[in-house]
């Protein structure tokens, strides 16, 4: 009884000491974040034109047209294959490079080269691509130059233009999370891999028994991010796509559904009740994945 109550009395010392310090970023993230968050929520009831007009409250009824409407639909869906697909070609890019650059004399040059795609601009590289890929663009000139003429296509066609993007971003964001990832192995013994080749172990079979297990929690973080980053992409596709226009359905993602919402699109007339309830269903969607993610990556600890 006497152990109990000591317990107690030092937990409550110590929340006594934390509370006035937690307190001001606990008040300054409640009314930059959690405030606008409820206050979006609101809004996504309403049918709501922007400054100067009165919110009309319609219930779920900006829901349901989004569960109706095909556009939405096809955006839902591209923002998915994103997320899943390109996290895919990210991680597995990820993976083989790990296993090639570990033993690479100068792997931190590699590493600062492979991550210099992260840190250009989106739209820089968006607009770069598009030109490249365009139906005169630099690509299609190259393959009729060597006689690869049947090779050539219309790269940012409806049937293709998605899959580009997709392709850009994987190659923009793989040095990112090769950086995450090999900040945690470059903390793995190398005694350990000396043991394992000792015991005749490959590449493969070190970065499957040895690297990944220890980096496993570096790759739940990573996975993480990528999820969160992934749903909100929106840049990357404006750029690709011209600024000059609407983007065309197959190239949207939900986050550009949302920009176009709240810019009025084609009609002209903001909706912002629509762009709000597309931002609720891209937090739903963002916090599903992610719980799920850490439910799947969820291990032990190891310790080196």
């Amino acid at each position: 009884m006497t152990r109990t109550r000591t317990v107690g009395g030092v937990r409550g010392e110590r929340d006594r000491i934390y509370v006035p310090y937690l307190l001001p970023a606990l008040l300054i993230y409640t009314v930059l974040f959690i405030a606008p968050s409820a206050v979006t929520i609101w809004y996504s009831f309403t049918r709501w034109e922007g400054l100067g007009t009165p919110a009309r409250f319609t219930g779920l009824a900006n829901y349901r047209a989004m569960l109706t409407n095909p556009v939405f639909l096809t955006a839902f869906r591209n923002t998915l294959i994103l997320v899943v697909l390109g996290g895919v070609f990210v991680f597995a890019l990820t993976f083989l490079t790990m296993i090639v650059v570990r033993e690479m004399r100068g792997r931190a040059f590699v590493r600062s080269v492979l991550f210099v795609p992260s840190i250009l601009s989106p739209i820089a590289i968006g607009t770069a691509v598009g030109f490249l890929l365009n139906p005169d663009g630099a690509l299609n000139r190259l393959l009729s130059d060597v006689g690869l003429h049947t090779l050539t296509r219309g790269w940012l066609g409806p049937d293709l233009i998605f899959k580009c993007i997709i392709a850009a971003v994987v190659w923009t964001a793989t040095g990112f999370y090769v950086a995450i990832m090999m900040s945690r192995v470059d903390a793995i013994p190398e005694e350990l891999y000396e043991s394992a080749r000792l015991a005749g172990a490959n590449r493969v079979e070190q970065f499957r028994y040895l690297t990944f297990p220890l980096s496993r929690d570096a790759f739940s973080t990573g996975a993480v991010l990528w999820v969160i980053g992934s749903v909100k992409t929106f840049e990357i596709v404006i750029a690709f796509t011209g600024t000059a226009g609407t983007p065309p359905v197959q190239a949207r993602s939900a986050a550009v559904e949302q920009y176009l919402a709240v810019t009025g699109g084609i009609s002209g007339t903001p909706q912002l009740g629509s762009a709000a309830a597309v931002g609720v269903v891209m937090f739903l969607l963002t916090a599903v994945l992610v719980v799920t993610l850490r439910r799947l990556l969820r291990s032990e600890v190891v310790e080196l």
